[in-house]
């Protein structure tokens, strides 16, 4: 199958970049890794008058700690950050969930900010960054601005990102020492998108919880942080009947879908398990 036509852009910096976005607007699409982009335009499911290719923007590939946070430019490829040891020092979540994220070829080119900028209900990302207090840096010709992952993501395939507007950079906060972190899904092969998927970061505080974040993946239009089973670990010993209250408290709390993978009973399902197990693995990583 063949893309619809399109006028093809290629700036070399950032200014020519969102000088064409703020020209064209709704009529354009960004060009970084193309891995969810490149099918979309052959399947015919996006129309772009204006594809602007962002590949030779100089300084956006950087994967750094600063001040406090780990920041992720545009295009960083997800290669770069699983490979990363600033990820595995900074965000332990992230880099639990990276190895479930996509196939060899699709990471050597897809980009951690064009993934979150796609927003699939069943990427991994996109919870990871909810559950991790991530912030997203859009930019347009006009100035910038600062979007926090809870008000980012607004549904199925779509963000708050305005329709001239770059995502620059996405700075997550570095974790606290002593926090532990986990990720766990099923899929129908590895790589593939999750049915469900479950991340989860604990902390502990004299032989108890004092906090923690419950996320899934796959159980809605984006990614679902599970409150009443944070709620439900709050000041409670860490073990099984602890895990397993929590994950009752996360399945209830969901209202997902069906497809031709699997029905809602089983999403259902999958998320009192996964969260056990996620619980367990991080509160077992405290240290």
């Amino acid at each position: 199958m063949k893309p619809p036509p399109f006028d093809y852009h290629c700036p070399e910096t950032l200014d020519e970049a969102l000088a064409l976005l703020a020209e064209h607007g709704e009529a354009a699409k960004v060009l970084a890794g193309g891995q969810s982009l490149v099918p979309m335009l052959n399947l015919r499911a996006v129309h772009p008058e204006v594809l602007i290719d962002i590949n030779r923007l100089p300084g956006l590939d950087h994967v750094r700690i600063e001040d406090g946070e780990l920041r992720i430019g545009a295009l960083a490829r997800h290669r770069a950050v699983l490979e990363s040891p600033a990820v595995r020092e900074a965000s332990p979540l992230m880099a639990a969930a990276y190895p479930y994220v996509s196939h060899g070829p699709i990471r050597n080119r897809g980009t951690l900010c064009g993934n979150l900028c796609h927003n699939d209900p069943a990427s991994e990302m996109p919870a990871v960054a909810l559950a991790s207090d991530a912030e997203m840096m859009l930019q347009s010709a006009s100035g910038a601005r600062t979007v926090g992952a809870e008000e980012f993501f607004t549904g199925t395939l779509s963000t708050a990102a305005g329709a001239d507007e770059l995502l620059v950079e996405v700075r997550v906060p570095q974790a606290p020492a002593g926090q532990g972190a986990a990720f766990h899904e099923v899929s129908p092969r590895k790589g593939d998108f999750a049915y469900v998927a479950v991340g989860a970061v604990v902390s502990l505080s004299g032989g108890a919880c004092s906090g923690a974040r419950i996320v899934c993946a796959g159980v809605g239009d984006g990614p679902h942080r599970a409150r009443a089973a944070e709620d439900a670990l709050e000041g409670a010993a860490p073990g099984e009947g602890a895990f397993r209250q929590a994950a009752a408290a996360a399945a209830d709390s969901i209202d997902p879908g069906e497809d031709f993978h699997a029905d809602a009973d089983y999403r259902r399902d999958l998320v009192r398990s996964l969260t056990r197990r996620a619980l367990a693995d991080a509160a077992s990583r405290c240290h």
